[in-house]
């Protein structure tokens, strides 16, 4: 069979993500599974990190892990889907120290441990939207 000439990949990929949004797909595939008992099937991935925004490499990965766990769902297994992000120190407090000019240990224990910590966790969420949308289209 042939593709229809006119056919828009962009367009018809944007319509599918807004159908599967709009009927809970894949909630409602979890509402589904654990009703029938399914057995679990766990996948520990690697969330994104905070302080960047999703690249080839990124898609590339998420692609082939994505593949993993639908292939678990069509084959009768739960398999419960959680975001979560790497706020582990050292990139984030790499960011922020670059911003500050933050270049000794003394430096933040002047500034306050409370505060740096804080001006840490100020970053975390601040690509949440484009990793959603990236997340999302895989």
């Amino acid at each position: 069979s042939s593709l229809p000439p006119g056919l828009n990949f962009a367009k018809t990929e944007e319509d599918i993500c807004a159908k599967w949004a709009a009927d809970n797909t894949f909630k409602t595939q979890d509402k589904l599974s654990l009703e029938r008992g399914d057995e679990e099937f766990t996948f520990y991935d690697g969330p994104p990190f905070a302080t960047g925004l999703p690249h080839y490499g990124h898609i590339l990965a998420g692609t082939i892990k994505d593949v993993v766990t639908r292939y678990a769902v069509m084959t009768g297994k739960h398999v419960e889907r959680r975001a979560g992000w790497d706020c582990h120190g050292l990139p984030v407090e790499y960011e922020i120290d670059q911003k500050l000019n933050i270049t000794h240990r003394d430096q933040v224990l002047e500034m306050g441990i409370d505060k740096y910590n804080e001006t840490c966790r100020s970053i975390v969420t601040r690509y949440t939207k484009e990793w959603e949308r990236s997340v999302n289209r895989l």
